[in-house]
C-alpha cells in the first residue's frame, strides 16, 4: 500500500471545495488515512517548499500558501502517487484533462487548488512535515 500526500490549496478551501476534492479521491479506490486542517506559517511553507528558496516565484508561493488555511492529507492506496497525480491534472489548469482536479477548480498556475507528492521520497518527506 502506497502512500502520498496532498495538500488541498488556501484557494479551494476557500471556495468550499474540500468535500468536492475528497470525493474524488475516494471515488477512485483512495483511503483517508490522516487529515487536518492547518494554517501553515512560514517556516512551515518554508520546509516544504525549500526546493523553491531562490527561484522568482518563491515569495509569491509563500504568500499564497499562508494566507489561510489548507487540509494537508495522507491518502493510500495501489499506486497513490501516480494515481493522485493523474486525478488532479497537470499543474496548469488549462493543460489539465478534462475532469481532473486542476481542470475542474484551478484558477490559474498558482491557484490550482492541489498539491500532491510526486515520488516515494518526497512523499515520505512531505508527509513527515506535515504530520
Amino acid at each position: 500500500m502506497e502512500k502520498t500526500l496532498v495538500l488541498i490549496k488556501p484557494d479551494a478551501v476557500e471556495r468550499n471545495l474540500i468535500g468536492k476534492i475528497i470525493s474524488m479521491y475516494e471515488e477512485r479506490g483512495l483511503k483517508v488515512t490522516a487529515l487536518r486542517m492547518v494554517h501553515a506559517d512560514i517556516d512551515l511553507a518554508g520546509r516544504h517548499y525549500e526546493e523553491h528558496v531562490g527561484r522568482p516565484y518563491f515569495e509569491r508561493l509563500m504568500t499564497y500558501i499562508t494566507r489561510s488555511p489548507l487540509v494537508a492529507m495522507v491518502l493510500s492506496g495501489e499506486n497513490a502517487i501516480s494515481l493522485v497525480r493523474e486525478i488532479n491534472g497537470k499543474t496548469n489548469p488549462p493543460e489539465a484533462a478534462k475532469g481532473t482536479i486542476r481542470a475542474l477548480y484551478g484558477i490559474d498556475n498558482s491557484l490550482n487548488s492541489v498539491h500532491a507528492s510526486d515520488s516515494l521520497e518526497n512523499a515520505e518527506y512531505e508527509i513527515s512535515i506535515w504530520f
